[in-house]
């Protein structure tokens, strides 16, 4: 195997890219990708670059010392495995040995009435992140659609500011992949914030003349705005592997150890991925964060290296953080599974909370509000697939071991987001 190709300049891509090159691969590397940005990371942009704390020039993410062919600004459109071509949008066909899929997701847009009015953005990418600040600058009465934790960081960010904001949702409450129990709290939290919450209601459409001007909801209400974010969620970028052979779900459907199914010498890591996990009892999962990517694109990378004999699984128990006002909020495992909530530590005065998400007798998951050293353990005893006795136990009788790792621990888990 000599020329591996990554398609997506994206985090998943890059550290893909790192981990090819710390595996010994020294044949050419290629990647491509649709933005004209080098590698950057995400996190900041709905966070510190709204609220003015960091420049846009400290997401760029190190990778001067790689010895990469770097194809920025280009589309792939198509793909034919058994050439082992790669098609870019100007035509040009590149050949690859291996290939690696890392073409992440896009910000869902919204398709209904007054989707065209100024006034309206949605934030996935820097470009986003820039044109949302510009608007920010002017104190716009700022609507955010959709309670999620890109939604709510933003409508944190905003009130940083100083901006009035009302967030709108059918869901009945904020971050409701969190469950009913840590919505209600995330909720408490913004509207202590000042934030209006219109919750369990829908949207119909944006109105105004050319500009916007209100959000219509199904209610028949209306909400005064000037500016308007649609956070609806994101949507894989793997339309162009239509007809490639490659099974779509949509995102690319892979083996435990992320070889694509449908193709040979084909791999997909990051938000265009979906492989089985262990802790979903073997059906198919697709994770969108920050963590999962920079994991994931490592692990595909160094399989692709290998013989199939010799690959190994991805089975990381997935992860993820939010930063909303001066509340961390993480999560570990898979919450969307779980059955019921139990809270397993608390300490109301210094606002710490750690809850686990239960389904059949086992955790599946962990959510931690301010208390990032304790989601350090909990995401290493999620890989065990403990019962709920089992956890509260061990966190009952050893707290002083269990509580109270090293910086660096938390550091691992997290990455570095600048």
């Amino acid at each position: 195997m000599r020329r591996l190709v990554i398609v997506g300049a994206s985090l998943a891509g890059l550290r893909a890219a790192q981990a090819a090159r710390r595996a010994g691969h020294d044949g050419p590397l290629t990647v491509v990708g649709a933005e004209e940005h080098l590698p950057y990371t995400r996190p900041p942009l709905s966070k510190e670059i709204l609220a003015g704390e960091q420049e846009p020039e400290s997401c760029a993410l190190a990778c001067d010392d790689l010895d990469v062919e770097w194809r920025l600004g280009t589309e792939a459109t198509a793909l034919d495995p058994e050439r082992r071509t790669l098609t870019l949008a100007d035509g040009e066909e590149l050949p690859y040995d291996r290939l690696l899929i890392a073409t992440g997701a896009r910000a869902r847009e919204w398709p209904g009435p007054g989707g065209d009015l100024d006034g309206l953005f949605v934030l996935r990418d820097f470009d986003d992140a820039l044109a949302l600040k510009e608007a920010l600058a002017a104190r716009p009465k700022l609507a955010v659609v959709g309670g999620g934790f890109v939604g709510c960081e933003v409508a944190a960010s905003a009130r940083k500011l100083g901006i009035e904001v009302t967030m709108i949702d059918v869901a009945p409450q904020p971050m409701p992949a969190l469950g009913p129990e840590l919505g209600a709290r995330c909720a408490e939290m913004h509207r202590a914030h000042g934030v209006e919450l219109r919750m369990g209601v829908g949207v119909e459409g944006f109105e105004g003349e050319g500009r916007l001007e209100a959000v219509r909801l199904a209610d028949g209400s209306r909400v005064e705005a000037d500016a308007a974010v649609v956070a609806l969620g994101a949507v894989p970028n793997t339309e162009w592997l239509r007809g490639s052979g490659l099974e779509l779900n949509p995102g690319v459907v892979c083996d435990a150890t992320l070889a694509a199914k449908g193709a040979e010498d084909v791999f997909a890591a990051g938000d265009a991925a979906a492989w089985p996990h262990p802790m979903a009892d073997g059906e198919v999962v697709r994770i969108e964060h920050w963590t999962n990517a920079a994991e994931q694109g490592a692990h595909a990378a160094r399989n692709i290296l290998c013989e199939a004999a010799e690959r190994e699984p991805y089975e990381a128990v997935p992860y993820f953080w939010s930063d909303q006002y001066d509340t961390k909020i993480q999560a570990a495992g898979l919450m969307a599974r779980a059955e019921r909530t139990v809270v397993l530590e608390a300490d109301p005065d210094a606002g710490k909370l750690v809850a686990a998400g239960v389904r059949g007798g086992r955790v599946v998951a962990a959510v931690a509000f301010n208390a990032p050293r304790r989601l350090v353990f909990y995401r290493r005893r999620l890989a065990d697939r403990p019962t709920l006795e089992e956890l509260a136990a061990e966190v009952a009788q050893d707290e002083r071991r269990l509580g109270d790792p090293e910086p660096a621990a938390l550091a691992a888990i997290e990455g570095a987001a600048a």
